[in-house]
């Protein structure tokens, strides 16, 4: 016997921002930032800036990345089919793990170049350098600030509030940098802050990479806690063991489990009293779709690794 449950309207306690509250703030973010690229594209093309170059392609995947969280909003709210029984939730996960594999190949070039322009130093508009650095702080501190209000309620949220964050103070090196250049003409200064931009890239994309590849493998979300999990469904009244437990993400924000129950005899008309405490727990330990196979004290599982 199984039983498989989805939280219902009346008894989710839905954590996820509004999509309608939110989406502005995307769209506005990913158009703001989309500009400021192409600014930034031009500008380091004329002055000879790989530093803006650079912070260009990182404002590049900050467009991926807001766009990425607004995606998935809009899937939470696709409706599954006879092919995609869970929707399209795990395309949020697919794209990126390829974003963050395309950026680690980027700052990859980025740094090589960097090294190339020690050896063979360039002149460089280091006022020009400051100046466009100086709107990608305005640009992302206002992008952050759209973010700030709903950034505790959604990891999405949070993380694109934090991505702007941290590129306003990459910018604010930027602008370090061609303050510097401008006034000692030094442009070797373009070369050592391009490093230190794309080591910073790298550090965050790096976490992506790992954690974007574990939901691939199905692995475990980190932020989950297998030992405070059975330790929640062991409270159940009823519920004397529990093992094949499972746990694994079905989007970036929704993860799902199955687990075998050992139930004793005597609750063994009361299932759908457990499963329904059962679910109420999971769903404030971030597991909104669970999957219960119940077993009875009295009879010992047949299958292996019980």
């Amino acid at each position: 016997m199984h039983s498989h449950d989805h939280p219902h309207s009346g008894h989710h306690h839905d954590h996820t921002p509004k999509l309608d509250h939110l989406n502005a703030a995307f769209i506005w973010g990913i158009v703001l930032n989309s500009a400021f690229v192409i600014i930034e594209v031009i500008a380091g093309l004329i002055s000879g800036s790989l530093a803006l170059l650079t912070d260009a392609g990182h404002n590049l995947s900050d467009v991926a990345s807001l766009a990425l969280a607004l995606l998935a909003f809009k899937l939470a709210k696709a409706k599954s089919n006879k092919n995609y029984t869970y929707g399209y939730k795990r395309s949020t996960i697919i794209v990126s793990f390829f974003n963050a594999v395309i950026l680690v190949v980027a700052v990859g070039f980025i740094i090589y170049e960097a090294i190339m322009r020690f050896i063979h130093p360039e002149p460089i508009a280091g006022g020009t350098i400051a100046w466009v650095a100086f709107a990608g702080i305005a640009v992302n501190s206002f992008t952050a600030w759209l973010f700030v209000k709903d950034k505790d309620t959604d990891l999405n949220v949070k993380g694109a509030y934090l991505h702007m964050a941290v590129d306003a103070i990459v910018s604010l090196g930027v602008v370090i940098s061609g303050l510097l250049i401008y006034f000692t003409g030094l442009a070797w200064i373009d070369s050592v802050v391009s490093i230190i931009i794309g080591i910073v890239i790298l550090t965050g994309t790096w976490n992506l990479l790992k954690d974007s590849l574990r939901l691939e493998m199905d692995g475990v979300p980190k932020e989950m806690d297998l030992k405070e999990i059975k330790a929640e469904l062991l409270k159940a009244d009823g519920v004397v063991d529990v093992h094949h437990m499972h746990v694994w993400a079905l989007s970036t924000t929704e993860n799902a489990l199955t687990a075998h129950l050992v139930i004793s005899p005597k609750h063994i008309n009361m299932f759908d009293d457990i499963k329904h405490d059962l679910r109420h727990r999971l769903e404030h330990l971030s597991i909104s779709h669970s999957t219960f196979e119940p077993e009875f004290s009295n009879k010992k599982c047949k299958q292996p690794n019980c």
